[in-house]
């Protein structure tokens, strides 16, 4: 069981409030999904991540095919009951981490053979193989197994990735043998925009029930991720979920969610929590720095999570320079809670018809 549906389009941009529905629940869009790379979002126990108003999660196929291995997760009942998540879950195809770190042997139109990150035994993973093991996980929504060219490649090189991205989407649909399992497209085609166009509609004519726009934030000025999102939303139907992977910023949700885009996630907020890097309205903070010594102020005295509620600047940056595993928690329970804050407004913003303004506001301080 899988859908979506339109609730408000903003009158003027692109963005829009709508409402997945997975076997496990609706989903409230735009929405912010949390990376669990390994089956666990580092840090934090399902039901804190509830508590923070999380709805979705997603996890990667490729770690854990690596470890524990889909045919371990698939005996002891699925990812929702092994990591006990009884929310929806999303996996991506693995094709992103192959390429980012693994050590590869050969790329070819058959599949990617590489050795193993963790003790490089040899491997192979094709379309097929990514789909077998994404429906062992039992994801509610999947991916197609996708190559992400580089920004600056060649166009000769671009398209060739992006036309294999192509082969692999129709190849993974084949393969796809789980129809309670939603898989999305992949449009890529680098930047250049008759690329990203022809990925576009031959994706879509494929008919999934929903597509994921992979190769943006990988270096690239922002205003040329805003042009290619653009020419990519312009020919995705409206009336399916559009998913930007691994993005990104308050800034990138902006631009991206008044160009249309429904779906994120980004290991932002929980990495630079454990790096000492907390999120505000007001610019982040660095609580490493001796500044924030005696500060008896929270984090953010606007946010309604568990760490401002609590603890002070002072301790938490006590609990970093400690390397106490409590700066961890603590950390990620806000910079969580600032990401989900921030979209809830967005979605606000669009359903009292006050985008336009919401949008120039938050625009001017990103």
């Amino acid at each position: 069981m899988f859908g979506f549906r339109i609730i408000k389009k903003s009158k003027s941009g692109g963005a829009r409030v709508g409402e997945i529905e997975t076997p496990h629940g609706k989903i409230k869009t735009p929405v912010f999904m949390p990376v669990g790379t390994g089956g666990a979002v580092k840090a934090m126990t399902p039901e804190e991540l509830v508590s923070l108003g999380a709805e979705i999660i997603l996890s990667n196929t490729f770690h854990l095919h690596l470890r524990p291995g889909e045919e371990i997760v698939e005996k002891i009942g699925g990812l929702h009951k092994f990591m006990n998540w009884k929310q929806t879950i999303l996996t991506d195809s693995g094709g992103f981490q192959v390429y980012s770190l693994a050590t590869l042997n050969r790329i070819t139109d058959e599949g990617v053979e590489f050795k193993s990150p963790i003790n490089g035994e040899k491997r192979f993973i094709s379309p097929e193989k990514s789909i077998e093991i994404q429906n062992k996980l039992g994801a509610d929504i999947i991916t197609v197994f996708d190559e992400c060219s580089p920004y600056g490649e060649s166009y000769e090189s671009a398209k060739k990735s992006m036309e294999r991205t192509y082969q692999w989407g129709v190849r993974s649909k084949l393969a796809h043998k789980k129809s309670e399992q939603a898989l999305f497209g992949i449009v890529q085609g680098n930047f250049y925009k008759e690329l990203r166009i022809e990925s576009a509609r031959k994706t879509v004519a494929l008919d999934f029930p929903g597509y994921s726009i992979g190769g943006l934030s990988v270096g690239e000025p922002k205003d040329l991720m805003s042009e290619m999102l653009s020419v990519v939303t312009s020919e995705l139907p409206e009336d399916k979920p559009r998913y930007l992977m691994g993005v990104g910023t308050p800034l990138d949700f902006l631009i991206a969610i008044n160009l249309g885009v429904d779906m994120f996630d980004c290991v932002i907020p929980t990495r630079n929590a454990r790096n000492g890097e907390l999120l505000t309205m007001n610019g982040d903070i660095n609580i490493k720095r001796a500044e924030f010594i005696m500060d008896e102020r929270p984090v953010d005295e606007t946010c309604d999570c568990y760490t401002c509620k609590n603890y002070s600047r002072a301790y938490l940056r006590h609990l970093f320079i400690s390397k106490e595993i409590l700066s961890s928690r603590l950390n990620t329970i806000h910079n969580l809670r600032f990401y989900f804050r921030f979209i809830e407004e967005i979605r606000n913003a669009i359903l009292n018809d006050m985008w336009k303004e919401f949008f120039k506001n938050k625009l001017s301080v990103q």
